[in-house]
Order: structure tokens, then sequence, then C-alpha cells
């Protein structure tokens, strides 16, 4: 059907072919008609899907039989005819309404019968136009009358017709190159046509613009403005023939591309089949390894229906790799796959006492779950925070627990983790989807019981991508990690045989409900006689090796460690001592190197300096109470515990201002504002004189300016600073103390016992005055590091007044009373 259409339609249309040449061989001059020729009843001839121009000859398809009778008849009578376009190439008998009123007035030249049935007319129009006013007869075929229309073809002879004509020419030229719609023959007729309006008239005619666009090229009545009408359809056309030229040839070269690398395809592809690589036997690589896996029912569909996923997809496809990659993945991860637990406690105790010196709480813990495992054979791994200041080995710890289990050691640092997917990892729709840390530690574990460091758990961010401490929840609460949810595996894992240990320095960053699902366990900083111990049997051994150095070199004394740990480092760790015993080594090994070794090295503190240099810290040493007002405090750092003076001094001055100095934070200075007020209350409990706040004013200050302190712990030193100062008697020697005040005259309970009595000890304190409630802080440190001390319990600052001042009065104390006598005198006898 549709090519008997493409028939119908090419009937009476015009041919732009290699008839051409023929065409022109037969063109006869142009026939110049008068009105009076054409008038009268004329035959119309109606031509589809073309218009023809006035001095053009052109071979016409003709089909309709009413239309073979017409040309029969004018080539027999040699009469005029007049050639006429149908609006639309559908209608088999047009009425006026259905034509173009403009047309030509022509005749036939010839008529050729072609094999297969079919007639060629080669028609000639003359140099009349015309417009059809009526048909006036149908059969044997239509007939009508017009009325002749103007047509000025002339040419005018100056350099913008010529440059009109040129430009038009070399479009027309433009067009046939880049068009695939003309034959080149076309090329041929245009050079050879004469430079007028028969050129302009055959362009109109035979090139492929549309019905609408010639009519109005056939309206025009003169040369000039068809010319200008023309130039501006070439120039369209041309553009658009060179675009879709243009889009073509793109179109064949990706297709080319795509072609090769299809047969490149195909060529490795046979290549892998003969190497017996194919996608076959990668997809039964992946079912045998499957088969060797532990995994559920549950896990063993998935993994066969992602399986069959994979054999649907092509190779080549980008899909493939993503769906292999996953594939793997399933198979690395260590489905119940589980390290035998070695749950010897003797032996775990003895572990962890190699390689960690003290932290036995920590070491307590660790027994207990061994004892409960021994015990019930399965439970819930915990979930343990180690928190403390840096260096203090909160990390090497959970190696050594790996090591006492016998379990697989991973650690994943999350400092600076802002991203939710780095946990729970991303789905398999994005590009370069991978699975989150979990995952990836088991994978790297190979078990499904390792022991995983949450290394720095404080330090995990939070932006715009989300918040990875949430996503943390699910891995660190043992009600819910039985079944945990990564987005790119896609499928429940078990994390509860997992032991997580997470570490962190300041657990006011960590959130609470992350907080909450966790055992938290204080990892304190260390004391001297635990760094020395540690320096002893772990720093000094490392360094030799990493420094080539022997026993038969260098040897620390006691005394030297020491030494390096009070004048050289200020921290709760180990690492700038680890720092300073490298120090030390490094330059006997540069002694060696040398040839300046005189023999062993027995390292004494005055052999320190030679090689550290000037101490870098100092520790404040007792001072003695020879000054009233002078009183001895106890601080915890972070680097560990320190003795801090309160000092108190009075000058005269009316309204008793008070004056706070030292760098005090917001807490210390109330604690300052509290004492003042309860000595104020109490005036009458240490025999104060009348007036003495009044005419008197009290700065308090803490030396060490730079250095920012703060918190509750020097309340009762003020006190017994100021009732010092006021009653001018000297404070017990050697004694230091610490403890919280209230208003009501009450002793609160503080921090930090154990490195405050230690940095006591290390001052040359023997007496200190503590709240009766942190008796039990005391009683957990070792009776090693109390020898030489004595304490003295307290629940009421009258205690604490008692304990701390003597009835002894400073030399050159202050008469208050005196003084005040004196000056009322002397106001009395001012105002006589």
């Amino acid at each position: 059907m549709a090519r008997r259409k493409k028939i119908k339609n090419d009937m009476e249309s015009g041919v732009a072919t290699e008839e051409v040449s023929m065409v022109a061989e037969i063109t006869p001059e142009l026939e110049q008609l008068s009105a009076d020729e054409i008038k009268g009843e004329i035959p119309v001839m109606t031509l589809r899907n073309m218009i023809m121009f006035t001095g053009i000859v052109m071979p016409v398809t003709v089909g309709r039989q009413a239309t073979l009778k017409l040309v029969h008849s004018a080539s027999k009578n040699k009469q005029h005819i007049i050639i006429a376009t149908q609006r639309s190439s559908e209608i088999e008998d047009p009425a006026l309404k259905d034509l173009y009123p403009v047309a030509v007035v022509g005749r036939v030249l010839r008529i050729f019968e072609l094999p297969g049935g079919t007639t060629t007319v080669i028609l000639q129009a003359s140099n009349v136009k015309v417009k059809l006013e009526e048909l006036t007869s149908v059969e044997p075929f239509l007939k009508g009358k017009v009325s002749v229309l103007p047509e000025f073809m002339e040419m005018e002879n100056n350099d913008e017709f010529n440059a009109l004509m040129d430009t038009c020419l070399d479009l027309a030229n433009q067009y046939v190159d880049a068009s695939d719609r003309l034959s080149p023959d076309v090329t041929f007729a245009l050079k050879n046509l004469p430079r007028e309006h028969v050129l302009v008239n055959y362009i109109c005619t035979n090139f492929p613009f549309s019905l609408d666009e010639k009519y109005e090229l056939i309206c025009k009545p003169t040369l000039k403005d068809r010319l200008y009408a023309l130039i501006q359809v070439l120039n369209r056309e041309t553009k658009l023939a060179e675009l879709k030229h243009d889009i073509q040839m793109r179109t064949r070269e990706d297709l080319d591309r795509q072609q090769r690398e299809y047969f490149l395809q195909q060529q490795i592809k046979n290549i892998q089949d003969e190497l017996g690589n194919s996608q076959e036997d990668e997809i039964d690589g992946l079912r045998t390894k499957g088969k060797t896996k532990k995994w559920s029912k549950e896990i063993a569909a998935a993994f066969e229906r992602e399986v069959q996923k994979l054999e649907r997809i092509n190779p080549q496809s980008p899909d493939y790799n993503v769906q292999l990659s996953y594939l793997q993945t399933l198979l690395s991860l260590p489905w119940n796959l589980f390290t035998t637990d070695n749950l010897s406690i003797l032996n775990a105790e003895k572990v962890l006492n190699k390689d960690h010196y003290g932290l036995e709480k920590v070491k307590e813990r660790i027994l207990e779950h061994l004892a409960v495992l021994q015990l019930k054979g399965d439970m819930k791994s915990p979930i343990l925070c180690l928190y403390g200041p840096p260096g203090v080995g909160k990390t090497s710890l959970g190696r050594s627990i790996a090591s006492a289990l016998k379990r697989k050691y991973v650690r994943m640092s999350l400092g600076g983790v802002h991203d939710e997917a780095e946990i729970r990892g991303h789905r398999r729709t994005y590009i370069g989807a991978m699975p989150g840390r979990i995952i990836k530690s088991l994978i790297k574990a190979e078990s499904s019981n390792p022991v995983i460091i949450l290394d720095e758990i404080d330090k995990m961010g939070n932006d715009r991508q989300g918040d990875p401490a949430s996503a943390m929840l699910e891995v660190l609460d043992p009600e819910q990690n039985n079944a945990f949810h990564d987005n790119y595996v896609d499928l429940d894992y078990d994390l509860s045989k997992v032991m997580f240990i997470a570490t962190a320095n300041n657990l006011d960053m960590i959130p609470t409900p992350l907080l909450d699902r966790m055992e938290l366990i204080e990892v304190s900083g260390y004391i001297t006689e635990e760094k020395i111990e540690i320096a002893r049997r772990h720093l000094i051994p490392k360094e030799m090796l990493e420094n080539g150095l022997t026993k038969t070199h260098v040897k620390f004394t006691k005394l030297a460690i020491e030494y390096i740990i009070e004048n050289y480092t200020r921290e709760s760790g180990v690492r700038e001592l680890e720092k300073k015993i490298g120090k030390v080594m490094r330059r006997i090994a540069l002694e060696i190197a040398s040839n300046k070794f005189a023999g062993l090295h027995e390292l004494k503190p005055d052999d320190i300096k030679q090689y550290l240099g000037v101490p870098e810290y100092s520790r404040d040493k007792y001072q003695g109470n020879e000054y009233a007002g002078v009183v001895t405090g106890l601080a915890w750092t972070a680097a560990g515990g320190e003795i801090l003076f309160v000092e108190t001094s009075l000058s005269k001055g009316k309204g008793g201002r008070l004056t706070l100095t030292g760098n005090l934070g917001d807490v210390m200075k109330e604690s300052a504002m509290l004492a003042l007020e309860y000595l104020k209350a109490h005036s009458s409990l240490l025999d104060l004189p009348d007036g003495i706040f009044d005419n008197w004013n009290i700065h308090i200050h803490v030396p060490e300016g730079a250095i920012p302190k703060d918190g509750p712990s020097a309340g009762i030193t003020m006190v017994t600073s100021l009732a010092s100062a006021l009653t001018q008697r000297k404070v017990k020697a050697n004694l230091a103390m610490t403890g919280e005040i209230t208003l009501r005259g009450k002793v609160l309970p503080v921090g930090g016992i154990r490195e405050k009595i230690l940095a006591a000890k290390r001052a040359g304190i023997t007496n200190l005055i503590l709240c009766e409630e942190n008796r039990k802080n005391i009683e957990e440190i070792q009776p090693l590091y109390l020898k030489g001390l004595t304490f003295h319990y307290v629940r009421d600052i009258k205690e604490v007044l008692q304990l701390a001042l003597t009835d002894e009065k400073v030399a050159d104390a202050i008469d208050f009373e005196a003084i005040m006598k004196k000056d009322k005198e002397a106001e009395a006898a001012e105002k006589k």
C-alpha cells in the first residue's frame, strides 16, 4: 500500500533527474504569447507537489486518465494549456478552491510511453502568468477561463542586479552540494542555463522548497523581487542542509566507533573464551564459592537471586561490574566465621600486665568478661569506652585485649568522619558505591568476632551529608547490632559477637544517646612512679631497638628517669617521655657513630642535662608558713596533679573592696566570694575586730597568672587564706588542702584525688585536709604511694580552720584593733 501510494503521488509531479540533459536538448526558444491568444475556454492541467514557472521546460509523469486525454489532445491540436497546481496532492478531482489561483500557460512538447505503462510528458511554460477565474468544464478533462497577470522578467544591467544573480547562483550550488535531495546533474544545468529569468525560475521550479514558498515566489511580479525572496529561502535551506549533513556525519562516526568497539569486545570475549575466562566460568566460580559459605538460607537465597541477575546482564554493560563487585563483597564477608577465644584468665592477665603497667580497672573489666564467657559459653560482647587524656595507652590497650583473647584486631579511626555513608555504606544505585567502614573492617579481619577499636569517637563531626554519630547508635547497641543493616550489602549482618572498644579524650563531645550505649572506663593519667615503671619496662627497650643500641651502650637509673619526667615533660600520658628518651638515645648513637663512645653510659640526673639541655618545666615546692594569708592548695590538670598557692593581702580602705587576680574562672571567683561571705557571717568564730571588713580592702591572688585556673577545689583553701590574713595567724607547716565549700560552711568532695595527693607528696607536703567523702578515693590508692602522708577528713569549715591555723602569730603581724582605734581618734580630733 505504501509503495502504491508513492507511485500515485509521483504521477503528474516534476522529475529533476538525468532527464534534465534531455530537456535541455529539446528546449526551443521561449514562446511569447499575448493576452488575446489565451481568451476563452482553455484546458487546465493540474500538477501535484510542484509549481511550474514561466519559461521552464519540465518532464512530468502523468497518471490520471483525464490528464492523459488532455495532453494527447493538446499535443495533437498544438493547443495551449493552463498548468496549475493542487494545494493538496491527495485530491483526485480538484475543484477551483483546491487549486492555487496563479498558474502559467504552456504547451506539450513531447509524450514518452515508458515500459510499465507510465507516461512522461515534456511541458514548456510560456512567458505568460495567469490567474484562474473559473473552471467551466470537467469532461473529458478540466477547462477554465483565466486572466493575464503582469510578469516583468527583464534583466537590469547594474551592479546590484549582477551581485544578486551571483549570490543566488553560489547559494544554489552550495545547496546542491549539501543536500542529498537533488541530483549532481543539477549543477551541470545551473552552469549551462543563461543568467537571466530562466535560471531563477529553474531554481524556483526544481529545488525542493515547500509549495507555499514556491507560490510566494511565483506571485512576485518582477525578477528583482523574486531574486531577493529566492536568496532568503536558499540561505535558510542551505544552512539547514549543512546542519543535517553535519549531524549525519557525526552519527555515522559514532556508529563506526561503536561498531569498532563492538568488534573489539567480541574479539576480547573470544580470547577469554579460549583462555577459559568466560562469563559462564566467572558465574560458576561465584556459585562454587557461595556453597562454601556458612550463611543462612535467607542469605543463600538472596545470593542466588543476585547471581541470576548477573547472568541476565551483558558483560559489556557497566552494570555488570557493579553487580560483580557486590557479589564479591558478599563472598568476602566472614558469615558465621569465628575465631576461637582463649578463655584462660591467667593467660589474659599475663598478656595485659606484660603490655601495660597500671590500668587496673580496665584489666579487671576484661577479666570479668572472660570469666562470664568461660562459665556461660556465649554472651553478647561488651561495648567499652576508654576515656582519658592523650598518650595514656587507650588505643594500644585494645591491641593487647585482642592478643589476650586470641582475636583478630582492627582499628577504625573516626576522627574527622562527617559522612553517615562512612558507617552505613552507600546504596548500590550510586556511582562508586562501597560498603561502610564496619563491613570493610569485618572483611579485613576475616572473622565475625574481632576486636574493633573505634578510635577518637568523640571527634566525629556532622554536616549536610548526615550525622555519623547517629549511625553508630545501631552499631553500638547490643539490642540492635545483631541485625546491622549496611546500605551497600542490603542484608542484615550480626555484629553482636564483635567486641567494640571506643576511645575518647572528652566525653562532653559524645552525644548522650551514644554515650548511654557504652560502658565507660576512665583511663586516668599516670603518676610519676607509674611513668618510671613504664619507661623502664617498655619505652627504654623500644627506643633502644629503634635507635640500634643495646644494654651495653646505655643504662637509665631510676633517678634519671624521674628527672626527665619532672623537668622535661608535662603530660598525663607518656608520649613526650618517649620522645625525650629517644632524643637521649640518638645523642648516644651519634657519639658511637663519631667514635667518641667511651663505654657504658649509666645515666644520672646530671647526665640528662648534658643531653636534653636546660630543664623545660619546674615543679612547685612547698614554701613554708612564714607569711600570713599564704595557703597551699591542690589542683588537677591534664598533665597530672599540681600544688598551687592562694595568697591574701589586706590594705586600708573604706568599703571593704574584694579584688581577685590570677586568671581565675567563674567558679573559682564564686568560691572566693563564698569564702569571704562565710567569714563575714562567722567573724565571731575567729574573734575578728568589729569593722575590719569595712575598713580593709582584700586582695586574693593565685600565682602564675598566665595559666587559666577554674574549679571549686580551692574553696577551703581560700577560706583558710582569708582567715590567716584576717587573724595574722600562721598556717600549720607542710599542710595542703582541697575541697569545695558551701555558704553554710559545708565541705564537699572534689575529683582528681590520686593526682593531687601525689603532687603534694612530690612537693614535700606531709599533711592533707580532704572532705570526708573523699576517704573512699584514698582507699583505692596503693599504700606504697601514701607512705609518709597524714590525712585529715573534715565535714565543716570550722574543722578546717581548727586544723589549719595555729595560735602563733606571724612576724610583723598587723594589730588591726590598734590601727582602727588610732584611726577613730584621728577622725574625732579632726571633727573637733
